[in-house]
């Protein structure tokens, strides 16, 4: 099994039990360049709050947008917009990416911020 394979399999056990609990989640994307998240309702059909590495406001903050530093920052923002948005509590979806190093840094960014997973 491949590394893409086995982490797609790793996100689908993960959303399988995140959607039996019929709540709102935080989804992550990680690229070798920039981290995407967002807050998704609990049906999956609307995206309530995003933040990434891409966007101008953020890019422009940062002097790299592929270290942890960067994901900290990402995390705080879609805390704030989440919050915004009357979003308090949700579920982490990592996409199957293993928990360390830049995924931690924006779930703990994210818990530091407000949002409670």
């Amino acid at each position: 099994m491949d590394k893409k394979s086995s982490r797609m399999k790793r996100a689908l056990r993960l959303r399988s039990k995140i959607k039996a609990l019929k709540v709102n989640r935080l989804t992550i994307h990680r690229t070798s360049q920039h981290i995407y998240a967002q807050v998704l309702s609990a049906d999956g059909r609307s995206t309530l709050a995003a933040a990434s590495t891409v966007q101008g406001d953020i890019k422009s903050a940062l002097s790299n947008t592929s270290n942890i530093k960067a994901a900290s920052e990402v995390g705080r923002v879609v805390a704030e917009r989440a919050l915004a948005a009357g979003v308090t509590e949700v579920a982490f979806d990592r996409s199957g990416f293993k928990y360390h190093g830049r995924v931690k840094a924006l779930a703990d960014a994210a818990r530091e911020a407000g949002l409670k997973f």
